[in-house]
């Protein structure tokens, strides 16, 4: 018999695996709701200690749907963090699940998805990528103001015809602004991944309107969207992409430069999400 739990069967429903993981998130944390969730990309591991204190953490293995870490530089348990001199919970991510794992769209959209069901009513999506624009040096936290998926996917199933307008929410992001007046914008591409982009694909990014390119968040940010949460994209440069760079592209550069960029990009995501919880 298989699992009332299996996202991988279409007869599940998703949304109710992501009910019952987050009725395991409350039991796990003695927390009623969590009133924002963060989703830690690569480069932002660190700045889950500055956001707050951490009050219980859970791991995904006990979860309804969830995975372990894939990916290094990421971490398999789930945080529950009181938001500094808010009185509010926030629940951190620290991984993500990828399209490019193979486990479905369902899977790569299921934190999203019991983030909402936990109440949260804002979702911030950070993640490492490659930047367009050679001004923005690794370790450069970008805002994302909209973006373009190449995955040719959807996690919507059925005639759900979401308006994505303004999926990346504009109070969020001056919110963000207030807090940084140096952060640019950009566009994010999401490519399917895992191999890096080749230099055609980069520049015909760039022709199509795109300044950062990855492979996470859009899909993410569309499930959020679908679950009625806020969304605020930012993406940290940590390497240049393909054909703008003079050099191989390697993960561990990746992490390098989430490693010099921690302090600064945890001040920051700490400092915004004060201000919006």
């Amino acid at each position: 018999m298989n699992s009332p739990f299996d996202l991988d069967d279409p007869k599940t429903d998703p949304h109710a695996v992501a009910q019952a993981a987050a009725r395991v998130i409350a039991q796990r944390t003695d927390a009623e709701r969590h009133d924002i969730a963060v989703v830690l990309g690569s480069g932002w591991g660190g700045a889950a200690d500055l956001i707050g204190e951490t009050l219980a953490t859970v791991d995904h293995a006990d979860l309804p749907g969830f995975h372990p870490a894939a990916v290094a530089g990421h971490s398999g348990r789930i945080r529950s963090v009181a938001i500094a001199g808010t009185g509010r919970r926030a629940l951190v991510f620290g991984t993500r699940t990828h399209y490019y794992e193979g486990r479905g769209i369902r899977a790569v959209v299921h934190a999203v998805r019991s983030a909402g069901a936990a109440g949260a009513h804002t979702i911030v999506l950070t993640n490492g990528c490659g930047g367009l624009n050679p001004a923005w040096a690794p370790g450069t936290p970008v805002l994302i103001r909209d973006h373009l998926n190449l995955t040719a996917r959807s996690p919507i199933e059925g005639a759900d015809f979401l308006d994505l307008t303004d999926l990346y929410t504009l109070r969020l992001r001056e919110a963000a602004r207030e807090t940084d007046p140096r952060l640019e914008e950009g566009v994010y591409v999401q490519f399917p991944g895992p191999h890096y982009e080749t230099p055609a694909e980069v520049r015909m990014a760039k022709v199509l309107g795109g300044d950062l390119v990855g492979m996470s968040t859009a899909l993410e940010a569309i499930a959020a969207r679908q679950s009625g949460l806020d969304v605020l994209g930012i993406s940290l440069v940590t390497n240049l992409a393909a054909g703008i760079s003079d050099h191989p592209l390697r993960h561990d550069e990746v992490l390098e430069a989430g490693r010099a960029a921690a302090p600064r990009c945890g001040r920051l995501l700490a400092a915004v999400i004060e201000r919006i919880s």
